[in-house]
């Protein structure tokens, strides 16, 4: 009898992180949680930092866990988010903090990276949207604010590609994650060096790319040590939305789909970047996918404004009793633009919804249901609005949308989905990027054919809630 393989999938988000054992059983997927712990930045002498070493440990930890509970997997793939990155010396140490990409060292350097090329030429050459906490204005940034730091640079490793550096010992870097930086050719899949030398940035610093499923290495020594086993380390599609957007159970070719969570990532699958200026000044990007194929998509503040709102004012009270208390004040009228970069990392959002709402003559918001209720509906305006310029921009017309990740459990914000946008929506799995990241391991090991037959058993596999439209 054949062995059943077992694939550990390490998901880091920004907000907490798991280890996900993923096994087929029955012709469907299984999939097991190992291990949870929670992650954030931290704010060192006011600089929005992450803790690399505690989040290494955490990593160890989990994969000590996976050993004592009998999981042992034959593989492994990290995702996280994206931009973010290490700078290592020439004896591949750490150079400096690891900021996260709320930090606000990036403020204006769009204009110095604008001195060089345009913002129309540099979505030209990248087709990425403009985000201040794009890898391009970070480095930027270093360049600048910290140049011995920047200076002292040997290589550069975007997060999953460190943490495999660590496990394993080889450098080795990953597209899709790669792509999210601006400096990516999406017609050649490499750095566009021509561009990182035309910005004023150093191009010797950057490894060659590797899709995901490539394999990295074997644990060292002295992790094997640690953890009790040894396996493979492979890429994944290491930027987590990319991971997720592979688990999205469509059953069609063409399809829209939201990657729901702190960010909610709205888009379809293209074979070809789209680098109109329709795209452009939309502020659609296109990054890298599983077999190279783009996402085009859109990010909108997601749920990242309720988490904040829970933190200040209703910490006790669970988001299901929040969306609960959202639907209840339904009627309260006041909508916000969640597109606004006043929500992006605001002192108070509590405060900046109300003078949202004060500044634009809208009753303004007191209670939890009533600021709930302005953010749940807000979203789902921003949804159906995004819809329709998806349909407008690539000339195609979807019948439905796929909801997937942690938000694809906000039920209330999933019907007003349906509502607004007149589509169809399919609303889980809630863990699409850990099962994304293991479909890559899935499919090096050749236990599905291609990612479509893939889509089809996650559909099979996991609890798939489907909403129409009223």
């Amino acid at each position: 009898m054949e062995k059943t393989r077992k694939h550990l999938a390490i998901d880091i988000g920004a907000s907490s992180g798991r280890h996900m054992i993923a096994y087929m059983e029955g012709g469907k997927i299984t999939l097991k949680e190992i291990y949870r712990f929670d992650n954030e930045m931290t704010n060192k002498d006011g600089k929005l930092t992450w803790d690399l070493n505690s989040l290494f440990c955490q990593i160890l930890n989990g994969m000590r866990k996976c050993f004592e509970d009998g999981h042992i997997p034959d593989s492994m793939a990290i995702d996280t988010w994206a931009v973010d990155y290490v700078l290592l010396d020439e004896d591949n140490r750490v150079i400096g903090d690891t900021f996260g990409y709320r930090d606000g060292r990036t403020k204006d350097m769009d204009k110095v990276v604008y001195e060089s090329v345009s913002e129309e030429s540099l979505y030209q050459k990248t087709g990425i949207q403009k985000q201040i906490f794009n890898t391009i204005y970070q480095l930027t940034a270093d360049k600048i604010g910290t140049p011995e730091k920047y200076n002292k640079a040997k290589t550069f490793l975007m997060l999953p590609d460190y943490f495999n550096f660590l496990l394993t010992g080889a450098k080795k870097s990953e597209y899709t994650n790669a792509t999210s930086t601006n400096l990516v050719d999406p017609e050649t899949g490499d750095w566009d060096r021509e561009l990182i030398r035309s910005v004023g940035l150093r191009d010797d610093m950057f490894l060659p790319l590797s899709m995901p499923g490539s394999f990295v290495g074997t644990l060292k020594k002295e992790i094997v040590d640690q953890v009790g086993f040894d396996c493979d380390v492979l890429m994944c599609a290491s930027h987590d939305t990319a991971s997720a957007v592979m688990a999205v159970p469509a059953k069609e070719e063409d399809f829209v789909y939201i990657s729901s969570g702190t960010w909610s990532l709205m888009g379809t699958e293209l074979t070809n970047a789209n680098r109109s200026e329709a795209s452009r000044a939309g502020n659609f990007t296109n990054e890298g996918g599983y077999g190279r194929r783009y996402r085009y998509l859109k990010n909108i503040m997601g749920l990242w404004m309720i988490q904040s709102v829970r933190k200040e004012i209703a910490k006790e009270i669970s988001y299901s009793v929040i969306a609960k208390e959202a639907e209840n004040n339904g009627d309260f009228a006041s909508r916000v633009d969640v597109a606004s970069d006043r929500f992006f990392s605001p002192e108070s959002m509590v405060e900046e919804i109300q003078n949202y709402c004060k500044e634009s003559n809208q009753p303004v918001p007191k209670r939890i249901g009533q600021i709930a209720a302005v953010v749940y509906k807000s979203l789902a305006i921003s949804y159906a609005r995004t819809l329709k310029e998806i349909e407008i921009n690539t000339g195609k017309t979807f019948d439905s949308i796929y909801i997937v990740g942690g938000g694809s459990n906000a039920d209330y914000l999933n019907r007003l989905t349906a509502q607004l946008s007149g589509k169809r929506v399919y609303a889980g799995p809630g863990e699409a990027t850990a099962i994304g990241n293991a479909l890559a391991q899935m499919l090096r090991a050749k236990e599905f054919t291609d990612i479509n037959e893939a889509r089809e058993c996650v559909y099979r596999s996991f609890a798939v809630k489907e909403y129409l439209p009223n």
